[in-house]
């Protein structure tokens, strides 16, 4: 009688012992069906608000007006022949170009600049301001800027006194002479005296036409001139009398002089002699006046220097622009100035060291290794750009809100309005997302070039 030994020829064949199989889970650890169910709401949300919407207007952009009828693509060819919408094509353009290149130059700018002063980063905090106002605000704050009236628009009161700085402007632009008076109309917006004057018999030149409240400072009670042998003498005033009482062609004592106008004596149709009014109105022409007719030139009288008109068909589109660039140059400098700070500063010292000056630097090493983050910013702010919509609304008044016109905003009258065409709408919205398409991948791209290094 034998025994079998453990783990001899008669022991029992050993249990299969593999583990059982595990749920498959995803790379965090997380099984797959519990990670679907959290995905869930949030996909659907995504579904219902993006995906849904884009599905639709495309749909929605090959029917007629009325949504009933299909048109292929007689919506999308109105898109190049309608002229609002091609200059909204056109401004968009401009706009991307524009916009985007001249706010990262200046934020790299401003971010260059302002890395080695004590007061940097208050200038960086005051130039960054601005992105905490929101487009509707900034929008209101430049319509008041660009306001044509100087006494109002900052834009032209400073343009105004530039300009009157270096050019001397009419003080008496309506300025005019009434029947009863010894001037009348000389042609070309100037007036001439109706007689011949003589040396030795005083000159009265008045004048109406110019409120007392516009009348110069330093303006002085008008004085009646006095006769001087082998002169000319005169005096040209406002013959008005504020509250009433004086007399036409009598200088009353509450009468201002004309201060500054200019007087030319005129004979034979040249200018023999000219002199300036005075406080008081009071001036002297020499004895070669005699026999003249003196004449008020239309410089007296022109209408005073206004400014430009920055919300004109012409000049609206920049104007608007340098509205964006001074919101959104401040946020190209705080992104540009954060990768300043993470250069490695032993490269831009060793290009000084071997000679190369600040512009090399700056040109050469600075810019290259910029290089990414001025792609992150431009891509940004070409995006921002195409959706540009307050800002052009509420900046550009109704006469030349057609010159100004860009695609949201042709997309917001499209739609909406008593004239609505959502099939002409819903065209412009897929060109938009098609505009929006090539700078997404390009930043999709870069960023997975940039996840490779």
């Amino acid at each position: 009688m034998s025994t079998t030994t453990a783990g001899g020829a008669g022991a029992a064949p050993p249990a299969d012992r593999r583990p059982p199989e595990r749920t498959r889970k995803s790379v965090t650890g997380t099984r797959r069906l519990v990670a679907a169910v959290f995905l869930l709401p949030t996909l659907v949300l995504l579904g219902a608000l993006v995906v849904y919407p884009i599905v639709y207007s495309v749909y929605r952009s090959f029917l007629d007006q009325a949504g009933t009828g299909f048109v292929g693509l007689d919506n999308y060819r109105a898109l190049f022949t309608d002229a609002t919408i091609r200059t909204a094509v056109k401004n968009n353009a401009i706009w991307i170009v524009l916009a985007p290149t001249v706010s990262t130059v200046l934020g790299l700018i401003f971010a260059v600049l302002t890395e080695r002063i004590r007061w940097g980063t208050a200038f960086k905090l005051i130039v960054f301001m601005p992105m905490a106002i929101s487009m509707l605000a900034a929008g209101i704050i430049f319509r008041l800027v660009y306001d044509q009236a100087p006494e109002r628009g900052v834009a032209n009161a400073v343009w105004v006194g530039v300009h009157d700085t270096f050019a001397e402007s009419s003080g008496f632009p309506k300025a005019h002479p009434l029947p009863v008076h010894p001037l009348t109309a000389g042609g070309g917006g100037s007036f001439v005296t109706k007689a011949p004057v003589r040396t030795g018999h005083p000159v009265l030149l008045p004048l109406v036409g110019v409120a007392p409240a516009k009348m110069p400072g330093d303006a002085r009670p008008a004085k009646t001139p006095a006769a001087e042998p082998g002169k000319i003498t005169g005096t040209a005033w406002l013959d008005f009398t504020k509250g009433g009482g004086g007399r036409p062609n009598v200088v009353d004592a509450r009468e201002l002089g004309l201060k500054g106008i200019k007087v030319e004596a005129v004979k034979d149709g040249r200018v023999v002699a000219s002199a300036t009014a005075g406080a008081d109105g009071t001036f002297t022409l020499p004895a070669s006046a005699d026999g003249a007719r003196l004449r008020l030139p239309a410089a007296n009288f022109e209408e005073a220097y206004n400014g430009v008109d920055w919300l004109g068909p012409s000049l609206v589109t920049p104007a608007i622009i340098g509205s964006y660039v001074w919101m959104w140059a401040g946020f190209a400098m705080v992104l540009i100035a954060a990768g300043l700070a993470g250069l490695p500063r032993e490269l831009l010292e060793a290009a000084r060291v071997d000679g190369a000056n600040e512009w090399q630097v700056f040109r050469r090493i600075t810019v290259p290794l910029l290089a990414p983050v001025l792609a992150v910013v431009l891509v940004t702010l070409m995006i921002n750009v195409l959706k540009v919509f307050d800002l052009v609304f509420i900046i550009a008044p109704g006469s030349s809100q057609d010159d100004a016109n860009v695609l949201a905003l042709q997309l917001y009258r499209s739609s909406f309005g008593t004239d609505a065409d959502l099939g002409i709408g819903s065209a412009i919205a897929v060109l938009l997302l098609l505009l929006v398409i090539p700078v997404m991948l390009f930043n999709v791209r870069r960023i997975r070039k940039e996840g490779r290094r």
